[in-house]
């Protein structure tokens, strides 16, 4: 995920400058971003403020590394299985493991 390189802070002083009554293209031209991205901040960040943004960023920060590391796991517990069935390791049906 790319890092914004706009703060929550000058995302919500531009979408309250939106909401003050200024033009979007005003906005956006003195933010350095398109109009589509002013909009596209007032869907995503409409009614929170800054400590909410920023409570909200890092939660999807933490989801993304979580979701990683769940994908690494089930590729290596894929990837032992694999190996278990090649070997021979697993029991056969009607016969547990530790009576070999």
């Amino acid at each position: 995920m790319p890092k914004s390189k706009h703060s929550e802070a000058a995302i919500m002083a531009a979408l309250q400058q939106l909401d003050a009554g200024r033009k979007a293209a005003d906005v956006a031209r003195e933010a350095g971003v398109s109009t589509y991205r002013i909009y596209a901040w007032r869907a995503k960040y409409g009614g929170m403020d800054v400590n909410q943004a920023q409570e909200a960023r890092q939660l999807r920060e933490e989801n993304a590394r979580l979701k990683k590391l769940v994908a690494d796991l089930s590729l290596d517990k894929d990837a032992l299985q694999s190996v278990i069935r090649k070997n021979g390791w697993s029991s056969q049906p009607g016969r547990p493991l530790w009576s070999i």
